[in-house]
C-alpha cells in the first residue's frame, strides 16, 4: 500500500527513475560477478584509445585456428603451381637444365640473408597494425607478382621484341620471355617461402601457449590442404575445358584461379584477430596493476615479476574463464633491432642443431618439390621436355608433368590426413620419436621410387613426402615456441648455468625458416650438375633419400626438454 501511494505520488517520471535505478543496479551487479569481460588497462597512455585484445589470452577454437592458418592454404596453392609448372616452363623456353637449376638459386641466395632480418625487423615492428600482418601483406603482394609474371613470361617477352615462332620452324630462343619468367620465378619462390615465417610467428602470438601444438598442426593441415588442392588443380587437363580456352591455355588457367584462391585467403587471415600493438606490449598496462614488473638481467624476451605476486598476475580474459600467461610475447624491456640482429649470428647450441635438422629436411623436400615433375616427364613417362609442340616425346613429357602433379598432390593430402593425428604422436611417444620417425618414413619412400620408377610407385610412395613436409612444418617450430615459452634453450650440465641472451620469437622463427633458402641455394647450383653426370633424373629422389637420412641423423641430437 506504502509502495502505490509513493508512485502515485511521484507519477508517472518517478516510476520512470525507479526503473531506471533499478536497471543500473543490476548493470552494476553483472559487471561486478563478470569482471574480465569489460576489463580495461587504467595505465592506457593519454590520447590512446582502448582497444580489447582479450582474444590474445584465451584459448582458440578449432575454427577460429583454420581462420589464423588460412593464409598458408593460399601460400602452398601459389607454391604447388610454382613447383609444378615453373621448371618445364623454363625448359619450354629454351632453358637448359644446367642453367634452369641455377635459377632456382636466385630467391634463396637473397631470402637465406633476408628473411632473418625480415624477421627481426618484424620483432620490433612498431605500426597499429601489429608486428606479423604488415608483413604478411607486403610479402603477399610479391607473390601476386609471380603468379602474374611465371605464365605471362612468354607472351610479355614478344611484347619486348623477341621473334615470335614460325609455322615452319620451332623458335626456342626467347631472352626476353626468359628475363620476365625468371623475375617471376624470383619473386613468386622468396615471397612464398618467406611468407610463411611472419604467418607462423603471427599464429604463435595471438594464441595461448596450450595452443602452440594444436594451432600448428592446424597450420599444416591447411597447407597440405592447400598443396593437395593445388596440386590437384595442375592435375586437372585445363586445355580440354571452356576455362583453359578462355585464359589462354593449361599453364595460364592454373595460375589465374591460384591468384584468386590465394587472395581470398590471405584476405581472411589477416582480418582475423588483431594484433596487440609492439608500444603496448612494451607497457606496463600489458600486466595487472597490482603486479611490479622487474627485469633482472639479461633474459630470453620473457617479463619477470616479484615470485610473491606471481600467483596473481592477470591479463585480460572472457567469459570470466582463468587468464592465461602471455610472457613469451612480451619483448625484454632493452630489446632492440641492433640485439634482435645480432641474435641471428650468436645463437644457443639447441638452435644450430635444429637449423642443421631444419636444412637437410628441407634440402631433401626440395629435391622432391622442385624436380619431381621432371622427374616423373623424363624417368617414368620417358619424355623429351626441349621437342617442338608436335614432337611425340614433348607430348609424353607433359603427360608425365600432370601426372606428377597428382602424386604431388597425394603427397599434400598425406601431409594434410598426418597433421591431424601428429600432435596425438607427440603426446603418446615423444617429439624425439616422431620426428627422426617421419624422416625416416620418407628416406625410404623415396629411396623405393628410384628403384620402381613406375607410375604406382609415383602414387603410393608420394604419400611418405607427405608424411615428412608435415614433420618439417611443425616440429621445429614447436620446438622454438616451446623453448620462447619456457624461456629455456639449452639444459644446465655440471651445476654450470647456461648463459642466456635476448631473442625474439619472430627472429628465431625466421632463422629456422631460413634453412629452406640455404637448401634450395646447394641444390640449386649442384643438382644440375648431378642430373647431368649421372645421365638421369632418377638422381634426384636418390639425393633426397640420402639427405632425409642425415636429418634422421642430426634429429637425434636435438634439445626436445620435456616434450
Amino acid at each position: 500500500m506504502g509502495t502505490e501511494k509513493l508512485h502515485e505520488y511521484e507519477g508517472f517520471v518517478g516510476r520512470l527513475h525507479t526503473l531506471r535505478d533499478h536497471v543500473k543496479d543490476r548493470w552494476n551487479t553483472w559487471k561486478d560477478e563478470n569482471p574480465g569481460v569489460f576489463q580495461r588497462h587504467e595505465k592506457t597512455p593519454p590520447g590512446v584509445v582502448y582497444e580489447d585484445y582479450s582474444h590474445i589470452y584465451r584459448r582458440k577454437t578449432r575454427t577460429e585456428l583454420i581462420r589464423i592458418s588460412a593464409a598458408v592454404m593460399g601460400i602452398e596453392f601459389s607454391y604447388s603451381a610454382e613447383t609444378a609448372f615453373v621448371s618445364p616452363t623454363l625448359l619450354k623456353i629454351g632453358v637448359e637444365h644446367k642453367h634452369m637449376t641455377l635459377v632456382w638459386a636466385l630467391s634463396p641466395l637473397i631470402g637465406f640473408f633476408l628473411t632473418p632480418i625480415l624477421g627481426s625487423l618484424s620483432d620490433r615492428c612498431h605500426l597499429n597494425a601489429g608486428r606479423r600482418r604488415p608483413f604478411i601483406f607486403v610479402m603477399s603482394v610479391g607473390v601476386l607478382l609471380g603468379l602474374l609474371l611465371v605464365p605471362n613470361g612468354e607472351l610479355l617477352g614478344y611484347v619486348a621484341g623477341d621473334p615470335k615462332p614460325s609455322d615452319s620452324h620451332y623458335n626456342n630462343s626467347h631472352p626476353w620471355g626468359v628475363f620476365f619468367t625468371v623475375l617471376g620465378t624470383v619473386l613468386l619462390d622468396f615471397d612464398a617461402d618467406a611468407c610463411q615465417s611472419p604467418a607462423r610467428a603471427y599464429l604463435l602470438d595471438v594464441t595461448v601457449p596450450e595452443d602452440h601444438a594444436r594451432g600448428l598442426s592446424t597450420f599444416t593441415v591447411m597447407a597440405g590442404l592447400g598443396g593437395f588442392l593445388g596440386y590437384a588443380l595442375g592435375g586437372i587437363n585445363w586445355d580440354a575445358t571452356l576455362i583453359g580456352r578462355l585464359l589462354g591455355g593449361h599453364v595460364r588457367a592454373v595460375f589465374t584461379l591460384t591468384t584468386l584462391i590465394f587472395i581470398v585467403c590471405v584476405s581472411y587471415t589477416i582480418t582475423s584477430f588483431k594484433e596487440m600493438p609492439l608500444r603496448l606490449l612494451e607497457l606496463r598496462g600489458t600486466l595487472d596493476e597490482s603486479d611490479e614488473i622487474r627485469t633482472t638481467g639479461p633474459s630470453y624476451g620473457s617479463l619477470e615479476v616479484d615470485e610473491e605476486q606471481e600467483n596473481s598476475s592477470q591479463y585480460v580474459s572472457i567469459n570470466g574463464e582463468q587468464p592465461q600467461s602471455r610472457k613469451s610475447i612480451v619483448p625484454a624491456p632493452n630489446a632492440s633491432l641492433l640485439i634482435y640482429l645480432k641474435s641471428i649470428v650468436y645463437m644457443p647450441k639447441s638452435l644450430k642443431i635444429l637449423c642443421l635438422t631444419n636444412l637437410f629436411c628441407w634440402m631433401a623436400h626440395v629435391c622432391y618439390s622442385l624436380y619431381f615433375t621432371d622427374f616423373v616427364g623424363e624417368a617414368v613417362f620417358g619424355g623429351n621436355p626441349t621437342g617442338p609442340d608436335s614432337d611425340p616425346g614433348r607430348e609424353l613429357y607433359e603427360s608425365g608433368v600432370r601426372f606428377g602433379c597428382w602424386g604431388m598432390s597425394m603427397y599434400s593430402l598425406s601431409c594434410a590426413c598426418y597433421s591431424l593425428i601428429i600432435e596425438r604422436l607427440i603426446k603418446n611417444f615423444g617429439a624425439r620419436k616422431v620426428y627422426v620417425g617421419g624422416l625416416l618414413v620418407y628416406s625410404s619412400g623415396m629411396f623405393l621410387m628410384a628403384l620402381t620408377k613406375h607410375k604406382v610407385g609415383v602414387i603410393v610412395f608420394s604419400w611418405t613426402a607427405g608424411v615428412m613436409y608435415s614433420t618439417l612444418f611443425t616440429m621445429p617450430y614447436l620446438l622454438v615456441a616451446h623453448y620462447h615459452a619456457s624461456g629455456t634453450f639449452e639444459r644446465v650440465e655440471d651445476g654450470k648455468e647456461v648463459a642466456q641472451q635476448i631473442r625474439g620469437l619472430g627472429t628465431d622463427v625466421a632463422i629456422v625458416s631460413s634453412m629452406v633458402f640455404l637448401a634450395q641455394f646447394i641444390l640449386s647450383v649442384c643438382m644440375g650438375y648431378i642430373v647431368n653426370a649421372v645421365g638421369t633424373t632418377t638422381a634426384v629422389v636418390v639425393v633426397a633419400s640420402s639427405l632425409a637420412f642425415c636429418g634422421a641423423i642430426t634429429a637425434t641430437q636435438v634439445v626436445y626438454l620435456d616434450l
